[in-house]
């Protein structure tokens, strides 16, 4: 979030955050969003108990893109947003639905990526941006970055390194797709 806002401040930047939307109260982002000046919302899940959870999911994804549809918000970044939306969500957003995965998909899916990469014993890894679709970080590659995996790397040094080429692709890409540069 922090790396988006800076380039938003400190360069030509062809996209705008309009607001910061969490499902969890008190994170980073939200703060990081304020300290900025852009405006902050928690549309917080809380299942109710005996709730079908898909409903719940759906109920709590109608509020957020009600919300979207409000401000009129062109595209949905995501950045640290660690709910899998459902295909109901993605079909609305199809297109303008964006998310940055730390490992150089289709290879280390899912939560653990960095974890999965240092078991696997690859020389090679780094971060790619996608669209999102109804698969877990399957949706169609927009742009990768590599990162190059050390011997003594562990989940935290090789995590930062990472973050360091997510904080120059995600930016960029961002400004590709606002320009009309990255083909759906």
């Amino acid at each position: 979030m922090l790396a988006l806002l800076r380039h938003q401040e400190e360069s030509d930047c062809a996209h705008t955050t309009t607001v910061v939307i969490s499902n969890v109260v008190g994170v980073a982002g939200l703060a990081r969003a304020q300290e900025h000046g852009v405006m902050t919302e928690v549309i917080e899940h809380r299942g109710q108990p005996g709730e079908d959870p898909l409903s719940g999911r759906q109920a709590h994804e109608s509020v957020i893109h009600g919300r979207l549809v409000e401000l009129e918000i062109e595209a949905v970044i995501l950045s640290g947003y660690m709910r899998i939306f459902s295909p109901w969500f993605i079909e609305r957003w199809e297109g303008r639905l964006l998310n940055i995965h730390p490992s150089l998909l289709p290879g280390f899916p899912g939560a653990h990526a960095h974890r999965d990469v240092l078991i696997a014993g690859v020389e090679l890894t780094g971060c790619t941006v996608h669209f999102v679709d109804t698969g877990t970080d399957s949706g169609k590659i927009i742009s990768q970055r590599e990162v190059a995996v050390h011997l003594d790397d562990t989940e935290e040094s090789l995590s930062q390194r990472v973050k360091q080429a997510e904080h120059i692709l995600y930016p960029q890409v961002i400004d590709a797709y606002a320009s009309g540069n990255i083909p759906l």
